[in-house]
């Protein structure tokens, strides 16, 4: 597989891990540690994908998400939301928030490569 990932993550053990491990499968990967940074990230870089961590500092990601999603620069690229918080309607917000699928934490990359796959082909 192959394509531009922005990977917005605040945990830097996680995106350590993650971005390497997304990087062994052949993504060009670009990092975010908060939610403005992701939306500037984001208008830069046009990644081909966003895995969006939710609880960020800054702005949070549903936030970000929203103004990633309302900025016609930016509002057709897919956004995958990453949540360690796995509440009943926590993937409706998401939804709401504009993200096209939705993730639990701790991660399971198998799983998470295949809703990438759906996205960059």
């Amino acid at each position: 597989m192959s394509g531009k990932i922005l990977l917005v993550e605040d945990n830097p053990l996680n995106l350590d891990m993650l971005s390497r491990r997304l990087d062994r499968k052949g993504f060009k990967v670009i990092t975010a540690t908060d939610g403005q940074q992701a939306i500037d990230v984001a208008t830069a870089e046009l990644p081909d994908l966003i895995l969006m961590d939710m609880s960020l500092p800054v702005i949070d990601g549903w936030t970000a998400t929203t103004k990633l999603k309302a900025d016609p620069k930016t509002n057709k690229i897919p956004i995958i939301a990453l949540t360690a918080h796995a509440m009943v309607g926590d993937r409706e917000k998401a939804e709401q928030a504009g993200c096209d699928d939705y993730d639990t934490k701790p991660i399971d990359f198998v799983r998470l490569l295949g809703k990438i796959a759906k996205y960059i082909k």
